[in-house]
C-alpha cells in the first residue's frame, strides 16, 4: 500500500468499502457460524495480512513492551467489543437506528480530538455534521419510528451507544500510539490480533466453540471483510485521522448509509422514498460544507 495517498482517497476509500460491507455482512449472518467466531476469523485474518504488509514495507513487528497493553486494550475495545455490540444491537433495534447512532461518532471524535490531541473544531463543522446526522435520521425514519414497538429496544439502544463509545475510545488509543512514534500498520496488526484472540477465548469460555463454514458465500464474504473492510479501510481511515483529525475522519459515518442504501437498492431491491431521498441530499450537502476548510 503506497505511503502517499490523496486526502480525497483517504476519505472515500474507507467510506466506499464500509458502505459495501453492510451488504457483505449478510452472508455471515445466516446462523451457520456464531457471530463470535465470524468476527474472530475476520480480525485474525486481517491481523496476519497486516503483519505481512508491515514486513513488506520494512516495518518491524517488534514494538515496545509498554505498547502491548495499549494494543491489547484497543483490540478488546474496538475490534471485539465494538463489533459484538453492533451485531447484538441489531437483534433488538433496526439497523437504520444503529446507523444513526454511529453518526454520533462525529461528536465523540470531535470531543476526544479536542481533549486528547488539542485539535479545535469549528462551529461550522459541528453545524454541518449535525445536518448530516439529521439527514441519516430522515433516511431511516420509518425504521426509527417503529423502534418503540420492540420490547427490548432500550437494550438495543444501550448496546448501540456502547458500540459508538467503544469505537471512539479505540480511535483515541490507536492515534495515541501512533503519535508516540509507533508505525500504524504494526499497531493495527497487533491490535486486531489481540481482539481476535479475545473473541476466541470468549467463544471457548462461553461454550460456543469454534465453527467455520466452507461454503463459497461465507469464505468469499469473510475474505472481503478481512482484506477490504479491515486491512485497507482501517489503514486509510487512521491515516485520514492522523492527517485531518478524528472528527473529520468520523464524517465517513455520515455518508456511508447513503452509499449503503444505493447498494441495497441495486442488490436487495430497496426502493427509495421521497423522505429518504431528501435525507440523502441533506447528508451529501452537509458533508460538502463540513469537509470544506475555512
Amino acid at each position: 500500500m503506497p505511503t502517499s495517498i490523496s486526502p480525497r482517497w483517504l476519505f472515500w476509500g474507507p467510506t466506499l468499502i464500509w458502505a459495501s460491507t453492510w451488504h457483505v455482512i449478510l452472508y455471515q449472518l445466516d446462523g451457520s457460524v456464531p457471530v463470535l467466531n465470524s468476527v474472530a476469523w475476520r480480525f485474525a485474518l486481517a491481523a496476519l495480512l497486516l503483519a505481512a504488509l508491515a514486513c513488506w514495507q520494512g516495518l518491524s513487528l517488534r514494538l515496545p513492551l509498554w505498547a502491548h497493553g495499549w494494543m491489547m486494550a484497543t483490540g478488546v475495545v474496538q475490534y471485539s467489543g465494538n463489533y459484538l455490540s453492533v451485531y447484538e444491537a441489531e437483534r433488538h433495534i433496526p439497523s437504520g437506528l444503529v446507523a444513526v447512532l454511529f453518526c454520533l461518532m462525529v461528536y465523540g471524535n470531535a470531543l476526544s480530538g479536542r481533549l486528547f490531541f488539542g485539535q479545535p473544531v469549528t462551529r461550522r463543522f459541528l453545524a454541518a455534521a449535525s445536518g448530516g446526522v439529521l439527514g441519516v435520521v430522515l433516511i431511516f425514519w420509518p425504521e426509527i419510528a417503529a423502534t418503540g414497538a420492540r420490547p427490548t429496544a432500550a437494550l438495543g439502544l444501550g448496546l448501540g451507544l456502547g458500540a459508538v463509545a467503544a469505537a471512539c475510545v479505540g480511535n483515541v488509543l490507536t492515534l495515541t500510539l501512533t503519535r508516540r512514534g509507533l508505525p500504524l500498520v504494526p499497531v493495527l496488526a497487533w491490535s486486531m490480533g489481540y481482539g481476535a484472540a479475545f473473541l476466541v477465548t470468549l467463544s471457548l469460555a462461553s461454550g460456543a466453540g469454534l465453527h467455520f463454514d466452507w461454503r463459497a458465500s461465507y469464505v468469499l464474504s469473510l475474505l472481503y471483510l478481512a482484506v477490504a473492510g479491515s486491512v485497507v479501510a482501517f489503514v486509510l481511515y487512521f491515516r485520514l485521522a492522523q492527517a485531518q483529525g478524528p472528527a473529520r475522519a468520523a464524517l465517513t459515518g455520515v455518508v456511508i448509509p447513503v452509499i449503503a442504501l444505493v447498494v441495497s437498492a441495486v442488490l436487495e431491491g430497496w426502493r427509495v422514498t421521497p423522505l429518504a431521498l431528501g435525507g440523502m441530499l441533506l447528508c451529501l450537502a452537509s458533508l460538502y460544507v463540513a469537509a470544506r476548510r475555512s
